[in-house]
């Protein structure tokens, strides 16, 4: 009887382990003492990246500004990974890639944004591979042929 109350105690308490929560971190944000010491209207695009490192992100333009993004996920079980921290520095610059502005955003501060997959209609709804070849069969003359506007 001993033994078989250690065996379920044994097996009670690694379902319970297996069940533990594990966090994974991705992303890099730069330490606040290498954020202080960037001066606005004075560094440059090169100097931000030789003091704090190069973005995570860029913008969406030829010197856009810098993104650095650093998130916290956290599994637990079978369950679905959940953000459980979020934090995003965004690095502006101006026309002359001069420092305009550093600013934090975390998880408390987004909203989800969904994206949707656009997908130009091409027309051929429910019509076969042989339909599409033979029915263009007597639909171009002669002047459409040899490129005329007939």
């Amino acid at each position: 009887m001993r033994t078989f109350t250690a065996l379920l105690a044994t097996v009670l308490a690694l379902s319970v382990a297996g069940c533990a929560p594990t966090f994974r971190n991705h992303g890099y944000i730069p330490p606040e003492e290498d954020l202080q010491e960037l001066v606005v209207g004075i560094d440059t695009r090169a100097s931000v990246e030789d003091l704090v490192g190069p973005p995570t992100a860029g913008g969406v333009l030829e010197g856009g500004d810098y993104f650095y993004v650093r998130s916290k996920v956290r599994t637990f079980g079978p369950r679905r990974p959940q953000v459980v921290d979020r934090q995003v520095l965004a690095i502006s610059f101006d026309g002359k890639g001069v420092l305009q502005n550093i600013e934090r955003f975390g998880l408390e501060d987004g909203n989800v944004v969904r994206l949707n997959r656009r997908v130009t209609d091409n027309g051929t709804t429910n019509i076969g591979f042989l339909r599409q070849l033979l029915g263009n069969i007597g639909r171009v003359g002669p002047a459409g042929a040899f490129g005329g506007d007939g």
